[in-house]
This record gives C-alpha cells, sequence and structure tokens, in this order.
C-alpha cells in the first residue's frame, strides 16, 4: 500500500503547461533536427515528458513522421512482441445519476432501458463468456450510490470468481467503475481485481465541468485523483484514458502524458494501461455534434506517440473501431483488444432487441471472438488469454521492472502460447484450429531458450490431455 501524499489535480495537470507544451510544439513542429533528437531520445525506451511527445504528434514533416511511426512499432515489438491480449467487457448496470452529456446512461435519459444484472444473471453472462473462451473480463457499471453500490460490484466479483463452466474460468476481472474513496479501492484489492480503470474523458477542466454538468462525477479533481486513492488504497495496476472527441487532442494528449508522469513520480509505477476511446454513436448521443473529432491518421498518429513516449504502457483499443483500424494500430502500439464485444447490460447469454437497446455505444467491430482470433493469427499475431503476471503477483513495481527491462517477454510469450493452445482445444472452429496449431509449432521453434522450450512442449502436450492453467 502507498503512503504518499498525492498532489491535487490542478497541480499535476497543469492547464498553463500544457498550453505551454502545445505552443513549443507548434514553434518546433518543422524543426526537423529537434525532432530527429527527441527520437533518438525515444530510442533510448525510457521515455519521453509531455513537451517533448506533443512536438512528435505536432511534426508535420514526412521524414520525420516516417520515423516516429517505425519507431512504434520497433517498440511495441521489443516490449510486447507479437502478443495481443484478448478481454472482453461486462456490463452489469446502466443505472446511472450523472449528466455526462457524452454518454446515454445519463440521468435525464428517460427512454433508455434501466437494466441491472441479478447474480443469476451475472452467472448466465459469465457462463455465455466463458463458452466464446474469454478468461479477462472489463466491468463496466453507470455511477448510481442506490442501485450500484460497491457492495454490489464485490458481489459480482465474487460470483464471476466462482463460476467454473466446462473447461472455462474468468481468471482475472478488472474493474471500470466511477471514482470513489480508498476504502472502496482497498475492497475491490481484496477482491482479486486486476487492473482499476478509470477515463478521464477530458483533462481540460472547464470542458469537463460543462461536459459533466450534474451529478458526482462534476467534481473535476475528485475524478482525475482517483488513480492517486486507487493506489493508495493498495491497487497497484491502474490504466488511464480520454474519450477522443470531447476536447482539442493536442491538449488531452500531453495532460494523459502528465498523468502518468505524475504517477510514475508519486508512486514509481506508471499507468498499466493506456486506452484511446473515440466518442461514438449511442442511443440519443450524435457523435458529430461534438466539434472535435479525430479522423484516422491523426488516431493513428495519437496512438504511435503514446508507444514512443510511455513504451512500457500496454495500450488498448476496443471494438468501437473498426477492423481496418484496429489492424492499423496493432502494428504501432496497441498490445490488447476486445473481441466478440457486447456493451449492452445483459447482452451475451440472450440478444437484445433493437428496439430495447441497452448499449452505452454501437460497436463497430462485431466480428464474434472466434473471427477475431482466426484474423490476428492470419496477420501475424498470438492472441493471448494470459492472466499469470496478476496470479504470480507480478503487478505494480514487479511488472514494471520486469517490462522496463524486456525480460517479461520470457513469462509472457510462453504464457500467451498456452492459453492460445487451451482456446484452440476447448473454443476454436476447424479453421481456426488449424491456423493456430501451425503458428504454436513455429514459435516454439523459435523460442531462444532449450529449457524453456522443452517445458512449453511438456505443458502444451498436457493441455493436449485435457489439462489447464499452467503457467510461466
Amino acid at each position: 500500500m502507498y503512503n504518499v501524499k498525492s498532489p491535487h489535480a490542478e497541480e499535476f495537470i497543469d492547464h498553463e503547461e500544457v498550453l505551454a507544451s502545445l505552443k513549443y510544439a507548434d514553434e518546433h513542429k518543422s524543426d526537423a533536427a529537434l525532432i530527429d533528437a527527441i527520437i533518438e531520445k525515444a530510442k533510448e525506451l525510457k521515455g519521453l515528458s509531455h513537451r517533448d511527445a506533443s512536438v512528435l504528434l505536432a511534426c508535420e514533416l514526412p521524414e520525420q513522421n516516417a520515423k516516429i511511426y517505425a519507431l512504434a512499432e520497433q517498440i511495441k515489438k521489443d516490449f510486447y512482441g507479437n502478443r495481443i491480449v484478448l478481454f472482453a467487457p461486462l456490463y452489469l448496470s446502466n443505472y446511472c445519476v450523472n449528466g455526462c452529456v457524452y454518454c446515454p446512461y445519463h440521468f435525464k435519459n428517460k427512454h433508455i432501458p434501466r437494466k441491472k444484472l441479478t447474480q443469476e444473471e451475472v452467472i448466465k453472462e459469465v457462463t455465455a463468456l466463458q463458452d466464446m473462451g474469454h478468461k479477462r473480463l472489463a466491468l463496466e457499471t453507470g455511477e448510481d450510490p442506490v442501485n450500484n453500490p460497491i457492495e454490489y460490484v464485490l458481489e459480482c466479483i465474487k460470483t464471476i470468481y466462482s463460476i467454473k463452466h466446462k473447461n472455462g474460468a474468468i481468471r482475472r476481472v478488472n474493474v471500470n467503475i466511477a471514482a470513489t474513496t480508498v476504502e472502496n479501492y482497498r475492497k475491490l484489492k481484496e477482491a482479486g481485481i486486476g487492473t482499476y480503470i478509470l477515463f478521464q474523458e477530458t483533462y481540460h477542466k472547464e470542458n469537463y465541468e460543462n461536459l459533466h454538468p450534474t451529478g458526482p462525477k462534476h467534481n473535476y479533481a475528485y475524478h482525475t485523483e482517483a488513480m492517486d486513492r486507487a493506489m493508495q488504497g493498495g491497487i497497484d495496476d491502474v490504466g488511464l484514458g480520454v474519450l477522443f472527441g470531447l476536447s482539442l487532442y493536442r491538449y488531452e494528449f500531453a495532460a494523459l502524458l502528465m498523468h502518468a508522469e505524475h504517477l510514475e513520480a508519486a508512486f514509481g509505477v506508471g499507468p498499466h494501461t493506456i486506452s484511446v476511446p473515440r466518442i461514438r454513436h449511442a442511443d440519443d448521443i450524435d457523435p458529430t455534434a461534438f466539434d472535435n473529432s479525430i479522423d484516422d491518421d491523426t488516431f493513428a498518429k495519437i496512438v504511435a506517440c503514446i508507444r514512443v513516449s510511455v513504451p512500457y504502457t500496454g495500450m488498448i483499443v476496443s471494438t468501437r473501431e473498426s477492423k481496418a483500424t484496429r489492424e492499423r494500430v496493432l502494428h504501432l502500439g496497441i498490445s490488447q483488444i476486445s473481441g466478440g464485444s457486447r456493451t449492452s447490460v445483459g447482452g451475451y447469454a440472450e440478444e437484445e432487441p433493437e428496439d430495447e437497446s441497452s448499449a452505452q455505444f454501437d460497436v463497430i467491430d462485431n466480428r464474434t471472438l472466434d473471427q477475431v482470433m482466426n484474423w490476428l493469427m492470419k496477420i501475424g499475431y498470438i492472441p493471448s488469454f494470459c492472466t499469470a503476471c496478476y496470479r504470480e503477483g507480478r503487478t505494480g513495481d514487479r511488472f514494471m521492472s520486469l517490462c522496463k527491462s524486456r525480460k517479461i517477454l520470457n513469462c509472457c510469450h510462453p504464457n500467451a502460447l498456452m492459453t492460445l493452445k487451451e482456446y484452440l482445444m476447448d473454443y476454436a472452429k476447424p479453421e481456426t484450429k488449424e491456423i493456430g496449431e501451425a503458428l504454436i509449432q513455429k514459435e516454439i521453434d523459435n523460442v531462444p531458450s532449450e529449457n524453456i522450450r522443452r517445458i512449453l512442449k511438456e505443458r502444451l502436450q498436457k493441455i493436449e490431455q485435457g489439462e489447464r492453467d499452467f503457467r510461466f
């Protein structure tokens, strides 16, 4: 547990410093010598300051931009190899007391069906997810102290971990719920969660308050300081993110990196993950009403610049993005994606009628998990359901030290192959299984350590014989 006295939000997200960084970036966006020097600094794999990173994001020089993209791709390979971790969101409830103007769960929306899963419904949803092959979930719920108290979330987590269906089991539950107290974060830690995720939405304080006109989420400082309280509560893996489209993307980018710098400075551990969602249509939300949307090229540039700036951090892209967009950014830094996702409450066990949708946003990539697995392998990636680090205690600074030294690959690569083997044995369709078996054999042959290769072969054989849950 971290006993750190944290500064106020407006100290570590300094509005004037963000503006100064953007001004500096504008002044140097065509300075080839400076940009090349920043790229050389990034090659040291120790990250970049928010100001240097802002220069790269603003860069308008084709030759230097090509170098940024090439470096992002190389850093992705150096830290994460060709693995892509799979997960699915699980929406528990869409009851919410906030007035967020970009989310259909806002309190004034009286026509969207309000739903909350019972524990029996949680079992049905998780069973359906296990039948797909999922091992990692991200819990989602609206903020409502009456309908969604912390006790409800904790009960759901306990239920999820208890469900063993055929060879299925959820081995890691990440949690994306509203900012809460240190005491409640302690309870989440004791419940065995993986990463605590909370999107800032926007770091621009004035815009934040306008976009959250009512409800507890209106409090900018309380929301922005949530990760400090989470770490003080013992949660050492936290996930940051902004909703691109709400404010100017360059402002969000600089502030997001300032937040990462703050966590590193205050706790010695930067964000475990960074998510990059873009605003999408949902129920009564029209994304064209927001005038800060970004195109696909800008989105790819953001991903690449985050990757070179915080090389140790996992990056997440969801089914908000299309297959083509997801494939593009996989090469530039993304290390986790969702697959077969439903963004409605109770959308896995039974498909919702379209006129009764409780979805938080429209899914763009509607492929099944098996189709996503098949696609990933065809384009050269190892789909992974690995949860070994979390269950072996390699979290927080222990994970980061291994990641920064790039020794984590010695665990992650064999664990990815073993969880892929489990999927192929238990859930894959024939074509996917054929592709996967060939991929595993190829990857085994490339394992540099003879000892690891021997152990891996033995464990893969045992998986074929029906054993499960081996891990390095």
